[in-house]
């Protein structure tokens, strides 16, 4: 599989240095469509800060990845849903430590979660 950014300097406004405009996929064979994933322990609960939510999330997106036998290298593309646009910087923070630095082609959109305890909740794309 192969993984080509796509991040035009013209036609389009420029890309920050955290996410691509676009990744083509050549070769893929398998993809992996992981719903909205939240800040929750395994017993069900939301962690109590949002450091502590981003840290939960990203690891039960290693979770689910690895039962695709699956790694966050796997990942083309994130959708991320923050309760408050001020949770936008430790997000990106979060995704780009996750990530390793690699970046993909992310959107982050203000909404009201179903529950006022779940702070951020995260989607995302793989493909093998």
């Amino acid at each position: 599989m192969e993984l080509i950014p796509r991040n035009p300097t013209q036609g389009v406004y420029p890309a920050t240095e955290d996410y691509v405009h676009a990744v083509e996929v050549r070769g893929a064979q398998r993809l992996l469509f992981i719903s909205g994933t939240m800040g929750l322990d395994p017993s069900g609960r939301p962690g109590e800060t949002l450091e502590d939510q981003l840290v939960l999330i990203w690891d039960n997106l290693h979770a689910i990845l690895a039962s695709a036998d699956m790694t966050v290298d796997n990942i083309v593309r994130l959708t991320s849903y923050l309760r408050d646009a001020s949770y936008a910087e430790a997000n990106a923070a979060a995704r780009v430590a996750a990530l390793g630095g690699r970046v993909v082609p992310t959107t982050a959109i203000v909404a009201q979660t179903l529950s006022d305890d779940w702070l951020v909740e995260i989607e995302a794309i793989a493909t093998a």
